[in-house]
């Protein structure tokens, strides 16, 4: 029903935002043989599957190695039981190292996301979940603030004061370190939540930073093609309905010219290649560029933002503050 909607070749699969590591060898075969039935493929598509460490036993990398799946994700998201605890996640310190030591013998290519800025995480225990990581040769390194949802178990803790709130600036501190040892080991911030080895950026990550069109298949999902951004609906059973009809069971929205300009000014600052100005003169016109340029003088006379020739991008100082930045920089009225 979507065959033609991308107007370039697939250039990278990704299974995530669910479990699927419930899948079966058939499963993935399946989809994979429709995907390549229906859809132009690039010859060596990066392929990631999302997993977490008490998914990845023996037998099942096993049928992963068989299939078209080339590189793992795996939510580690600490090495230590207390922060796991506090996390109510599902598997064990233990799990989460020995995962990743089974993985390897399967696969090259992993990544392994870490939460930062939790509660009674002092700088030393989070010097130690890297540490870790870097020891277990893990080629590129997914890091996230933490953030409280409602209605979690982490949520209800705080509120009853059981442990602290999460603090910003403890969460400052450990983005320093991690910027610092990933720097010091030859990973590279090409994102500002991702750090990679020279040939293991995450092809997918990079493509949405970069502003390239993207096909998200499934509840829930979302797609970014031309200037249409859709997302489909998140009840499973209306979604399944929907597909045996032969509706696409979406809603759509065409981005504006401001909406366009803002995107690219949030993705462009929280990468390495940063915003280039000519580009923004080219693509939204004269009105965006005077905008951008003015807005800028500040944070540069901060030393937060720094412009090089037609590159902009934040600075070491800027970095934690990214988001926030180009927040401030979007345009609001012009159409």
């Amino acid at each position: 029903m979507r065959k033609t909607e991308l107007p370039a070749a697939v250039e990278n699969i990704y299974f995530g935002g669910g479990t699927p590591s419930l899948l079966s060898q058939e499963d993935l075969d399946l989809i994979f043989e429709t995907i390549y039935a229906h859809y132009e493929v690039v010859e060596q598509p990066e392929i990631t599957l999302e997993a977490n460490p008490d998914d990845l036993d023996l037998e099942y990398l096993q049928m992963l190695y068989k299939t078209k799946v080339n590189r793992l994700s795996i939510g580690v998201q600490s090495f230590f039981e207390v922060d796991l605890k506090l996390m109510n996640r599902a598997h064990t310190a233990e799990e989460a190292e020995s995962s990743i030591l089974l993985a390897k013998r399967f696969f090259d290519n992993i990544s392994i996301d870490l939460i930062y800025g939790i509660p009674d995480m002092n700088e030393e225990r989070w010097k130690e979940n890297l540490a870790k990581a870097i020891e277990l040769d893990i080629p590129h390194i997914s890091s996230y603030a933490l953030t409280v949802e409602p209605n979690t178990a982490l949520k209800h803790f705080i509120d009853k004061e059981i442990i602290p709130p999460v603090d910003d600036d403890l969460a400052k501190s450990h983005f320093d370190i991690l910027v610092e040892t990933m720097e010091q080991n030859d990973f590279e911030n090409y994102e500002f939540s991702n750090f990679g080895k020279t040939g293991y950026y995450s092809q997918n990550n990079t493509a949405y930073w970069t502003g390239k069109f993207y096909l998200g298949i499934g509840p829930s999902a979302h797609s970014h093609v031309n200037s249409t951004r859709s997302w489909n609906i998140n009840n499973n059973p209306k979604y399944i309905k929907a597909i045996i009809a032969g509706e696409l069971p979406a809603e759509r929205e065409e981005l504006s010219l401001t909406d366009r300009y803002n995107e690219y000014i949030m993705t462009g600052l929280r990468t390495k290649w940063g915003v280039n100005v000519k580009a923004v003169e080219t693509e939204f016109g004269l009105n965006y560029a005077a905008y951008l340029m003015d807005q800028i003088q500040d944070y540069q006379k901060q030393g937060l933002l720094a412009l090089n020739g037609d590159m902009l991008n934040v600075t070491a100082e800027g970095k934690f503050l990214s988001d926030g930045i180009a927040s401030e920089l979007f345009m609001l009225n012009l159409k």
